[in-house]
């Protein structure tokens, strides 16, 4: 057996003994040794191999489907590039949090600097994304390399996974030749320990308890990737606490959770009224500047950070960071949290009347009413520029939806092969929010060869002509060159791209058309035609209304 085919048969063992279901493959020449043991797996029935021929489409798909899996995902491509183009989803992962084992395929040393064809620098190419990074020294058939790599790749399982998820990047030097020769012999046994993993390894244990000063006055603000949502939910509203969860923080549910607070925050006179003793936040708060500038008012903020080497206080404002928390249960009247329910109760009944007064499609009436009619069980996979902003505005409580966005870098890219791969992940019922520019930047997403998976995925699509969000933005103000380096209007007929990838395309026409507009299965197209101009008015009503609701309920 040549030295190439020894190690790639032994890293794809390594990585399924450690429990890896799904593994994304761009290919190439260099890495034909890793496609090839990792075809060899699938067949065998051992993984779930999803191919890409664009390595950014690959490594964002690969994202969504440990994003939503919370599983380790190979990704796997050649050298050059290749592996450069796997970087925003990379940056995207370690802002995140998710567990992405990154195999880059590399030429071997005696190449590099030499001008060979399909050469760079891959060392380290992630620098501070990766968790860890390392090289596989080229493999020789000696004894010693079955242990050194099975530990190696246990080790790359392990960090991808604490103390807290992220991606890990190993670096593999293959010399020719990279397909098997005919011969099975090598000098040592391949095989690695039945019962697992080479090196099982365990999470650390979790530091001493925090216990929260009792209070009646404390909110919880759940953000984007928190973790234990259940629990402290239910241990804030035993506290009689409000919860002001964004949408993908999945704390959005039951008798405490507001959904109009971005709109009573921005009213003074209920600011003055509602300045808590203490706000506890879970995962990455950053959607509503409300809710941040409730973090620098309270008296005390208290941060729940799994991995105390890193944790989310975007304002500066935390007074005590902890791996776990508790919240006292405090008896007492409860004005406080009446109080909070009764403006937020307000502020969205008029919104719905905004909202419902205007019969045309509209961008918050749209994410509003895709929240609530989705069945139970369904993900909905938001974008991170408006049509998650749109939904933490205008959705209401509910239980029984997974919402995920990618908003640890909140970048733009790569939202079509991440909703696929989260879709994969989740196995039912699946819906994506995009802007029109989101959808075009990764069109290729859409680029799924013969014969590979493909999700129960409605991606729903708002198409305003350009950059809807730079029409709230104080960058609307100069109108004379918004249009060009702002707002970027296109001229894509969505209709014919989902033609030419023959992905099944509706478009909706009314407001009141949403649920028979969705339905359906399999991967599939649904546009939305707004305007930006209206919309960005539409915003300022909704705001105006929701305000003038909480001043009289504050009054009354």
């Amino acid at each position: 057996m040549n030295p190439a085919t020894a190690l790639a048969t032994v890293l794809v063992d390594e990585l399924l003994r450690c429990g890896m279901t799904d593994a994304v493959l761009a290919p190439g020449s260099r890495s034909a040794p890793l496609a090839l043991a990792l075809h060899d797996a699938e067949r065998a029935g051992r993984v779930r191999l999803h191919v890409r021929v664009d390595e950014r489409s690959a490594s964002f798909l690969g994202l969504g489907l440990a994003k939503r899996s919370a599983r380790p995902v190979a990704l796997v491509c050649t050298s050059g590039t290749a592996a450069a183009n796997f970087h925003p989803a990379v940056v995207e992962a370690a802002e995140s949090g998710v567990p992405l084992i990154v195999v880059t395929a590399d030429r071997p040393p005696e190449l590099r600097a030499t001008g060979a064809n399909q050469t760079i620098d891959q060392v380290k190419i992630y620098g501070t994304a990766a968790r860890w990074s390392t090289e596989i020294g080229v493999p020789e058939n000696r004894p010693g390399m079955v242990a050194y790599w099975r530990s190696l790749v246990s080790r790359a399982w392990g960090v991808a996974q604490a103390p807290a998820p992220g991606p890990v990047h190993l670096n593999a030097a293959f010399r020719e030749p990279l397909v098997p020769d005919g011969d099975d012999t090598w000098c040592e046994p391949l095989d690695g320990d039945a019962t697992g993993a080479w090196t099982r390894v365990r999470a650390a244990t979790p530091g001493s308890v925090l216990h929260v000063p009792p209070t009646r006055r404390g909110v919880l603000v759940v953000g984007d990737g928190a973790v234990n949502v259940k629990r402290y939910v239910a241990a804030a509203s035993m506290a009689g606490w409000p919860v002001l969860s964004e949408p993908s923080g999945n704390g959005r549910y039951g008798d405490h959770a507001l959904s109009a607070h971005h709109f009573l925050l921005g009213v003074p006179e209920f600011v003055e009224r509602h300045r808590p003793d203490v706000v506890v936040t879970l995962g990455k708060p950053g959607l509503s500047r409300p809710v941040l500038s409730l973090l620098r008012r309270a008296e005390e903020h208290i941060v729940l950070a799994p991995d105390l080497t890193r944790w989310p206080d975007p304002v500066r404002s935390a007074t005590q960071v902890a791996p776990e928390v508790e919240i006292p249960v405090v008896s007492g009247d409860d004005g406080w949290l009446r109080s909070w329910r009764s403006a937020d109760l307000a502020a969205a009944a008029a919104i719905d009347r905004v909202l419902d007064g205007v019969a045309e499609v509209s961008e918050p009436r749209l994410a509003r009413d895709l929240a609530a009619s989705l069945p139970g069980g369904s993900l909905l996979f938001a974008a991170a520029s408006m049509p998650i902003r749109d939904l933490d505005q205008v959705m209401r409580p509910r239980r029984g939806v997974r919402i995920m966005a990618n908003r640890g870098a909140s970048g733009i890219d790569g939202l079509v092969s991440a909703a696929i791969g989260a879709a994969l992940a989740h196995g039912g019922r699946s819906y994506a929010l995009l802007g029109d520019l989101a959808f075009l930047h990764d069109q290729n997403g859409l680029l799924v060869g013969a014969g590979e998976r493909l999700p129960d995925l409605a991606l729903v699509v708002v198409n305003n002509g350009g950059g809807g969000i730079f029409s709230l933005l104080p960058q609307a103000s100069v109108p004379e060159p918004f249009e060009r380096v702002f707002g970027t209007p296109h001229d894509v007929d969505l209709e014919a791209l989902a033609a030419a990838h023959r992905v099944p395309y509706r478009r909706l026409e009314a407001a009141a058309d949403l649920p028979k507009t969705l339905a359906g299965e399999g991967l599939r197209i649904v546009e939305a035609r707004t305007d930006r101009a209206v919309n960005a008015e539409l915003h300022a009503r909704l705001r105006a209304a929701a305000q003038d609701a909480v001043r009289d309920a504050l009054a009354s």
